[in-house]
């Protein structure tokens, strides 16, 4: 509202009327105002509930300063403690479990482990399932736990290696090779065998302890040395398979009466 003030002046005066003075009343009234307050009213509203969701998520969520939960952020990585799901895939450098504990690794269907080069296709899976542990790559490797790190076992496309000094093999029925063999010794454990020896009524006998059974089709032993001692009367080079003490095979002439003498020069 704008008021203006006079003056009144009595005639002869010399007075100078003074200049018209505007006065302002700056207010909101009304219903403008109730309008505001409300508004007010309702921001604070607002902000006391986010104020207060803020709090009982940092609460759930177990937010700290060093992390989240069992979840905890060092400059060295990322720590998990507990059990934890992932529903994404899951990207790291290197994954250790906690000392003196072991790393279990579950999945309701399989759990897959894959190597990536630099442009992002994959160079090595391993895929554990229910039934089947399969490895997709150019080269699989054991190494033992030792300092050297000697390999146990290497395949890849040409060739299975097995770098252990003793291979034992503890199956009811031995090893089945489809293919030709070349070793500088077999040996047998003593005192352990899976050989059944019959006798003359049909009934297993196990009398020898330390039994060694070679059952082929085909069995050759092309560089066996041959022994000296024995003649025989026949035309015909036959000979027969001898054995020393210590296991080592040799080769005598074969006879009525067999020529194989256990202090042989080769068994020396």
């Amino acid at each position: 509202m704008v008021r203006e003030q006079y003056t009144a002046t009595t005639p002869g005066t010399n007075l100078q009327r003074p200049e018209t003075q505007y006065v302002y009343n700056v207010g909101i009234y009304g219903w403008r105002k109730r309008c505001l307050y409300l508004f007010v009213l309702l921001l604070i509203v607002i902000l006391v509930v986010n104020l207060a969701l803020t709090i009982w998520i940092l609460k759930v969520m177990w937010f700290s300063s060093i992390g989240m939960g069992y979840l905890h952020v060092h400059s060295e990585g990322v720590r998990l403690e507990g059990e934890s799901e992932f529903l994404c895939p899951l990207y790291v450098k290197e994954v250790h479990s906690r000392k003196d504990e072991s790393l279990h690794l579950q999945s309701t269907h399989n759990v897959i482990l894959n190597a990536r080069n630099t442009d992002g296709n994959v160079t090595g899976r391993l895929r554990v399932g229910p039934d089947l542990i399969h490895f997709d790559g150019q080269h699989f490797q054991i190494n033992s736990v030792n300092l050297d790190r000697k390999p146990l076992f290497t395949v890849n496309e040409d060739e299975v290696t097995v770098g252990t000094d003793k291979l034992r093999i503890t199956g009811p029925e031995g090893a089945l090779c489809e293919r030709s063999i070349e070793t500088p010794l077999i040996k047998g454990v003593k005192g352990l065998t899976n050989a059944k020896e019959l006798r003359h009524d049909g009934k297993p006998s196990l009398n020898h302890k330390n039994m060694l059974m070679l059952d082929a089709e085909t069995l050759r032993l092309p560089k066996l040395p041959q022994g000296t001692n024995g003649e025989s009367d026949t035309d015909q080079e036959l000979y027969e398979v001898c054995v020393c003490l210590d296991g080592r095979l040799y080769l005598a002439l074969a006879d009525e009466v067999s020529n194989c003498l256990p202090y042989s020069h080769i068994c020396q």
